[in-house]
């Protein structure tokens, strides 16, 4: 049973140096890269139907962006990612996934950079209160490093 590194697909600048990251700690240790993308929900019920072909849209996009980066992923750790689409709340979707898969065993997050703020998953990860459910070890990677910087941490 490979170990999964789980992996937030988000549109932040620092995203890459976690999926870079993980899918090098992957191919190092034989585990496996999961990708997880989270949908926005929506809560507007008199909008339903423009609700549904939006949550369509939304859905298609975010299939493209994991076989996207699926293949880098697949490229830089040997092995076929994991693709996890889930909407709602960032952490319960986090919660969710991994209740439901025991294989991950480690979420990589990156931390960003300049005066915004590492981000608010770093930030839930590190404050203690973490994402509940059952324990799951935290990896935060500088958002800044290089690509020659994760591979000799990784």
């Amino acid at each position: 049973m490979p170990r999964k590194f789980l992996v937030v697909v988000d549109d932040s600048p620092e995203f890459e140096a976690a999926l870079r990251y993980a899918s090098r700690r992957a191919r190092s240790t034989g585990g496996r890269v999961a990708l997880l993308r989270i949908i926005p929900g929506q809560t507007d019920e008199h909008w339903a139907g423009v609700r549904e072909e939006i949550q369509r849209q939304q859905r298609a996009e975010a299939e493209e962006l994991l076989n996207r980066l699926g293949e880098e992923a697949a490229t830089r750790s040997g092995a076929q990612p994991v693709f996890l689409i889930e909407q709602g709340d960032p952490h319960a979707a986090i919660r969710k996934v991994c209740a439901d898969d025991a294989e991950i065993k480690i979420l990589v997050l990156a931390a960003g950079t300049g005066s915004r703020g590492p981000g608010p998953l770093v930030s839930a990860a590190v404050k203690g209160g973490g994402f509940g459910g059952r324990k799951l070890p935290v990896t935060i990677v500088p958002g800044e490093l290089t690509d020659a910087e994760i591979e000799d941490l990784a």
